[in-house]
């Protein structure tokens, strides 16, 4: 099912696109007289033709991509099975100099020095993310390409009412047509995610300033009429306009809800009132489109604005149908609540209908008892056939790895880690502390899998750095590679976990789960595991199970970490890490400064929308 609608989207998605960027006449002949002269005005031919400029430009952007991914994926595919049965992996332990020194200045660079992942803030507000050098290299590139288009070809030198006049039709023009790739960044099932291998988080950032696109476009587009009709009658005609005309107060209202969208949308208010940000978002885009509708009667952008009104009804419906197919019947999917140390609960969901797991996954959570309607975005920690392999662990049993990865197949439940904080994941947690035996079940709705694009079996040596709630995304690579090790299916022969955790109770979050993997079969042979306890109660609590399990106190020096294993590093080294925006920024740091010296990539894991 999951499959089967993602290719029905894109086939979807793409003739819509083509629709759009080979010409109107695809879209069959206009009756209106309206629509024909709108088309015969070399000023319109203009805005028509600039419009599909744009749609021809981010369709060059994603092949050139999809190629760039093509072209990755092949070369991890032929290293992995060139180095199942070579332990030394020399060759690919080589950088490729041109390569990495694209990397170290353009992939993995932040704009500015070393920030990036860390939040930036004044005083308690919330100011969002310095995005990398690519992402802004992207994104002015397309504020370039949008204000030269607002403004080519106007006659400036002519008068002030046809200048007015041509920029109102063009803005206006470009504006609806931005809604479409705007619509296409916001959806959870865009086709692109999967076929670009581009996270839902980096859509997020372009869809954001898509938006700020589309808004600022508006603008001038209600301001060049208004500035117009002001200097032929003055202000008290302008009202009067408005008053007397549906298609200017439709267009008016449009505008003052795309403006109220993004100053709600900014960086400050969404994090501080997500669900109120969100229920305001959903509820003034409607609104929007609505006006918009009214606005565009018998125009040809009303052609741009219907395609971008059926790409989101498409992502909707599809999300819709895949939440049903998952979650109705036989009694509905159960969430059971297990509360943990540290203001945490484990949360094991027993879907109606699973599917096959795979590490990097994480799903939308929505509880109705708890969040309405709501849905939250979490990382899967861990799946099971039903089959209770604590137990086997725990008594000593060697867990195959063919017993590990028959769990990821069609899994009867999986498993997350919630941490307490306010909203959604407070209510969640009262709600378990409730109950008088500390576990509660309680029906939930999930959609998804989302993300598990990204896979470490290409890697000599692979470095996973987890910081607090942020070992859920990374446990399933540990045991990923674990198993596959011992299978021999995987190019990795050293995986080191770096845990940074503020208290040791935390470690029970995991320890059912980490008790598995201590006892799947070679794993001393491969894992090596590090805590850093950052504030712990006393120096009593840091001890050492183990030589391939070790505790330290304070915070890792995540530079020297890498620098340690880079100087002995089998083959390609991967780098992912998943945490706090300090953590995320100096693995990055300490990748970058590697680059050209040794074959190391990085990935990182985040939710910052």
């Amino acid at each position: 099912m999951d499959r089967l609608h993602v290719i029905n989207m894109q086939a979807l998605v793409l003739g819509t696109l083509a629709t759009l960027v080979l010409g109107e006449e695809a879209s069959g002949s206009q009756s209106s007289s309206h629509k024909q002269n709108y088309q015969e005005s070399p000023a319109q031919k203009d805005n028509v033709r600039f419009a599909r400029y744009i749609l021809t430009t981010l369709a060059a952007v994603v092949f050139a991509l999809a190629v760039y991914r093509i072209v990755i994926q092949s070369i991890r595919y032929i290293r992995t099975l060139t180095c199942l049965n070579n332990d030394t992996q020399k060759y690919f332990k080589m950088p490729n100099l041109a390569f990495g020194a694209v990397k170290q200045h353009l992939l993995y660079a932040p704009l500015l020095r070393r920030r990036h992942n860390r939040e930036i803030h004044l005083a308690w507000f919330h100011l969002g993310y310095v995005p990398t050098r690519f992402q802004s290299l992207f994104l002015a590139g397309v504020i370039t390409m949008n204000v030269t288009l607002s403004v080519w070809g106007i006659e400036w030198n002519g008068t002030r009412d046809a200048a007015l006049n041509h920029l109102r039709n063009r803005t206006g023009a470009l504006s609806v047509v931005n809604m479409i790739p705007l619509v296409v960044l916001a959806g959870r099932n865009s086709p692109l995610i999967s076929l670009l291998n581009i996270s839902f988080d980096n859509f997020n950032l372009v869809h954001r300033w898509f938006g700020r696109i589309v808004v600022l476009q508006g603008l001038a587009h209600s301001i060049a009429e208004i500035v117009k009709r002001s200097d032929k009658a003055g202000w008290q005609a302008v009202q009067a306009a408005f008053q007397n005309s549906q298609m200017l107060m439709t267009g008016l209202l449009a505008t003052i809800a795309s403006v109220a969208i993004v100053l709600l949308a900014s960086a400050a208010l969404r994090h501080a009132f997500y669900e109120t940000f969100l229920h305001l978002h959903i509820a003034l885009v409607i609104l929007l489109l609505v006006f918009l509708w009214k606005h565009l009667e018998n125009t040809y952008p009303q052609n741009y604005l219907l395609a971008m009104i059926l790409l989101w009804a498409i992502e909707r419906f599809t999300r819709f149908a895949v939440l049903v197919y998952r979650n109705v019947g036989r009694g509905g999917t159960k969430a059971e609540l297990e509360l943990l140390p540290g203001d945490a609960c484990r949360v094991t969901l027993k879907m109606v209908r699973p599917w096959t797991f795979q590490p990097g996954q994480y799903a939308f959570i929505t509880v109705p008892s708890v969040g309405l309607w709501t849905s939250h975005p979490f990382s899967l920690a861990w799946s099971s056939d039903g089959v209770d392999d604590q137990n086997d662990s725990e008594k000593g049993y060697k867990i195959s790895a063919e017993d590990i990865l028959a769990k990821t197949s069609d899994a009867a439940s999986m498993s997350l880690i919630i941490r307490r904080r306010s909203g959604f994941t407070d209510k969640l947690f009262e709600k378990a502390e409730r109950s008088t035996s500390g576990i509660t079940t309680i029906s939930a709705y999930v959609e998804g899998p989302y993300g598990g694009h990204s896979v470490l079996h290409s890697y000599g040596t692979v470095m996973i750095f987890a910081g607090g709630v942020g070992i859920t995304h990374q446990v399933p690579f540990v045991r990923d590679l674990v198993a596959g090790y011992a299978s021999g299916t995987v190019a990795a022969r050293k995986v080191i976990l770096i845990w940074v955790i503020q208290s040791p109770e935390h470690l029970e979050w995991i320890r059912p789960w980490m008790t598995t993997i201590l006892a799947m079969d070679k794993r001393r042979d491969i894992l090596r595991i590090q805590l850093f306890v950052t504030q712990p109660r006393s120096t009593k609590e840091i001890h050492s199970p183990s030589a391939t399990v070790q505790m330290f106190p304070g915070k890792p020096n995540v530079d020297t970490l890498i620098e340690m294993e880079s100087e002995n590093q089998i083959g390609a080294m991967g780098v992912s890490v998943c945490g706090t925006g300090g953590l995320s920024d100096d693995v990055r740091a300490a990748v970058r400064k590697r680059q050209g010296w040794r074959n190391i990539d990085f990935l990182e894991q985040g939710f910052t929308w």
